[in-house]
């Protein structure tokens, strides 16, 4: 998906090539500063405690001697991507990942300031707990992502993964964390020239750009042996 999904921005006007990092992080600042109802007890770091170099490390699912390394740039609000990992993502894991051809690793690319701030939350959790919060989040994708207060919504998914609300609100303003989200999506534009999601760079040759069906995704990574 392109830059077609800026409605759901606090600023209507960001767009994905932004002029500075701190731009982008700004323009969604309003989307902090909201309380609610006590969740669950915690399961991630306390604010005070979170490791942002522990939260922007790789994550990445599969065997480290698999031969082919697919790394995929996403959006939380895209739609395409929502669909890739509903549909295909299954196919690709049980008859790629799991059977050790393909070692996969999940890159964000925010295309505006709410799925900058699901990517967040995503990267808080436990580093076990990254897929199936990125799982949870992509399965409720219409639900938070068109709801008339969409971070509501994203709170009480995060309610259920064990993060209370004041370690929400925390990660929403987690400067450094958005900071790096941004540093890393900003990799995929100047390195590979990514400008869509979902993208994938395959053994950092191949880029691969759009949703795909599982056929056409493995005949894409035939070339590398899959």
């Amino acid at each position: 998906m392109t830059d077609d999904m800026t409605a759901l921005s606090p600023d209507p006007k960001l767009k994905r090539r932004m002029t500075s990092r701190r731009s982008f992080v700004a323009g969604s600042a309003g989307l902090a500063g909201l309380t609610f109802a006590s969740p669950m007890a915690s399961t991630i770091a306390s604010a005070a405690e979170l490791s942002v170099d522990d939260a922007l490390a790789p994550r990445i699912i599969g065997s480290a001697d698999a031969p082919i390394h697919v790394a995929e740039y996403y959006s939380m609000t895209c739609g395409h991507c929502a669909d890739f990992h509903n549909n295909t993502f299954p196919k690709v894991k049980a008859r790629l990942i799991d059977e050790g051809l393909v070692r996969f690793e999940m890159r964000p690319f925010p295309l505006d300031g709410l799925a900058l701030r699901a990517h967040a939350l995503a990267r808080a959790v436990p580093e076990a707990k990254f897929f199936a919060m990125v799982k949870m989040l992509l399965a409720k994708h219409a639900v938070w992502v068109r709801a008339s207060d969409p971070i509501a919504e994203l709170q009480k998914l995060a309610r259920l993964a064990g993060v209370t609300a004041d370690d929400f609100n925390a990660i929403m303003r987690n400067r450094p964390l958005l900071e790096g989200i941004v540093a890393q999506r900003q990799v995929g534009v100047d390195r590979w020239g990514v400008s869509s999601t979902p993208s994938f760079v395959v053994n950092d040759d191949l880029l691969i750009s759009g949703n795909k069906s599982y056929e056409d995704f493995a005949e894409a990574l035939s070339a590398f042996g899959a």
